[in-house]
């Protein structure tokens, strides 16, 4: 949830840190902090974003520094609650993303014992441990300190006198970039790619020693090699290239990166991964999730294959029976209850495969296969070029599973994404943009698809939105519905086109405006609604891509009348590494 960042060089640290943390801020922007090497360590620290307060933190000294940029868990954001978090003694400094589970019973332990804490936060805790256990070598004292912590964390710590960084990585991730005479260390590779494309990743229980001369790892005390990774992602990829925010840059990247992931994902190759399943199961969050159900319903339909979606959350402490093919689907590779719920199948002999975004993440190491998209970096907290990324190879498994019926169809599903980008959409912005609730309805596959669109308005324009299916909408929530409560449907002519006429003439007795998304040139269905959106006429798969991309411009052009900050909606992060 957090973003860690720290530099060890001949350079000065601040600037660095400071800029590594701004491209962090996608990961927790509610408070910020560096620490520098000096003795003593000088540290600044600030609640709020470091866009707005980083002028004073870069006068920071010191060649080597760690910095941390926050998503409040443990004690609201304010300036003593920000990392870094330092010892009794001033000596030692430490920044954490992740949850120390059994903060609490140390913490008592701790003051037993006469330490003093400043802050409400889990992270403290590690600080005060290590001062016991420091006698003037920081490796050692964290060898000693890590036995003591329950749940996860990503950990860089700084003691005076010691020019070296001493990371640790537990479920949370860290990795180490290699430059020419200087180490980086971060959450993820978005700080890194400025100044190097060479990573390591460490891995569960790795502690990591970097000094000015190399970078040793150890684990279980043992010294070990990590493979150096080159990354194909450019630093250019994480700038906004002209546009007013990430988010809109990335709906724009849609069309490029659907297609690179298709021609990364041939059926060939997928259909080594996954044969013929007697039974697939999916387990997601969020909008993976909604990829998951997109999928349900296609391969179901498609290819008569029996699946099933769970909620991550809830696998761990709900598990169904599941057996054959078990599919993990997060965007980071690092979702926590998206690599426990894996696990979890992995023990009852299921064979697991992935799906991410990130080379090195830790879901490549949990599951028995992954595929990786090819979205390239994505900055902005709401899903969108992920999220196409995830349903070619989605798509590209129904393919494979179906005698490849449609594997040129999907080569050419980036055009299609093409034709909807311009879309003029202001007159329903404008309706939108004045609602207090919005109501997404859909049925079969574009019921998961009103769910996404649902999901992309309340998180970046803070409007109440609901994703229903169709015919469930009157099961209650026509109770809500009003002059001032908005539908968005989406009626393709499908099956369900006939009854979906029905829902939308029984939401209109109600009262409610509707705004439709249809094939160009269907005139029945531009008759009974107030504003009608028409989408190419196409396969029902690019129907899918081509809704959900409009739906993405809605809710992306209606926070932005409203004055949101779309790239950071409040509360929000971006990677889930916690449960």
């Amino acid at each position: 949830m957090c973003g860690i960042v720290g530099y060890i060089g001949k350079r000065k640290a601040a600037p660095i840190l400071i800029q590594g943390l701004k491209k962090l801020e996608y990961r927790g922007y509610d408070s910020f902090g560096i620490a520098t090497l000096g003795n003593p360590i000088e540290i600044y620290k600030h609640e709020g974003k470091i866009s707005e307060h980083a002028g004073s933190a870069s006068t920071l000294n010191g060649t080597t520094g760690i910095g941390h940029t926050r998503w409040a868990t443990h004690g609201v954001p304010n300036d003593t609650n920000a990392h870094p978090h330092t010892d009794c003694s001033g000596r030692l400094a430490v920044v954490h993303n992740g949850i120390i589970e059994n903060y609490a019973e140390l913490k008592r332990q701790l003051m037993s014992r006469g330490h003093k804490f400043r802050s409400e936060t889990d992270t403290e805790v590690i600080v005060h441990l290590l001062e016991e256990k420091y006698q003037g070598d920081l490796l050692a004292a964290m060898h000693a300190t890590l036995p003591q912590l329950q749940g996860s964390y990503a950990i860089l710590a700084l003691a005076a006198g010691e020019n070296r960084i001493i990371a640790a990585r537990q479920a949370s991730p860290l990795v180490i970039g290699r430059g020419d005479g200087e180490f980086f260390a971060a959450s993820d590779m978005t700080p890194v790619l400025e100044h190097t494309e060479r990573a390591l990743f460490l891995e569960d229980g790795d502690v990591a020693d970097l000094s000015l001369q190399n970078v040793t790892i150890y684990h279980g005390g043992q010294p070990v090699e990590r493979k150096t990774e080159l990354i194909d992602w450019s630093f250019e990829d994480t700038k906004k290239g002209g546009f007013p925010h990430y988010m809109l840059k990335e709906i724009y990247e849609q069309p490029q990166a659907f297609y690179n992931t298709v021609k990364a994902c041939p059926p060939e190759i997928l259909a080594s991964m996954i044969k013929k399943p007697s039974q697939v199961t999916l387990v997601a969050c969020g909008s993976s999730y909604h990829a998951g159900m997109i999928f349900r319903y296609l391969l179901e339909e498609t290819c008569k294959v029996p699946a099933r979606l769970e909620f991550a959350s809830e696998f761990k402490y709900f598990p169904p029976p599941v057996n054959g093919l078990v599919i993990g689907i997060t965007q980071s590779g690092e979702t926590a209850d998206t690599l426990s719920a894996l696990k979890q199948a992995k023990s009852h002999n299921c064979w697991t495969l992935a799906i991410t975004n990130v080379l090195g993440s830790t879901v490549s190491r949990v599951a028995d296969d992954t595929v990786y998209m090819r979205a390239g970096p994505e900055i902005g907290v709401a899903a969108t070029k992920s999220f196409t990324s995830q349903l070619a190879i989605l798509m590209q498994m129904v393919t494979c599973l179906s005698d490849r019926k449609v594997c040129d169809l999907l080569l050419h599903g980036h055009r299609a994404i093409e034709e909807v980008l311009l879309k003029d959409l202001a007159p329903a912005v404008d309706l939108c943009r004045k609602a207090s609730s919005i109501f997404f309805v859909g049925r079969g596959p574009f019921y998961p698809v009103s769910l996404e669109g649902a999901l992309k308005m309340k998180e970046i324009s803070y409007i109440h939105a609901e994703g229903y299916a169709a015919g469930e909408i009157k099961h209650g929530p026509f109770a809500l519905l009003s002059p001032e409560t908005p539908v968005i449907a989406i009626c393709m002519p499908d099956e369900t086109y006939g009854v979906m006429l029905s829902n939308i003439k029984e939401m209109k007795a109600r009262g409610a405006p509707v705004i439709a998304l249809g094939l160009e040139g269907d005139s029945e269905l531009t008759d009974i609604v107030d504003m009608f959106i028409p989408l190419p006429k196409t396969h029902k798969f690019l129907q899918i891509l081509t809704s959900l991309v409009v739906l993405q411009l809605l809710a992306y052009h209606t926070a932005v009348t409203l004055g949101r900050d779309v790239d950071k909606p409040r509360n929000l992060a971006k990677s889930v590494t916690v449960e």
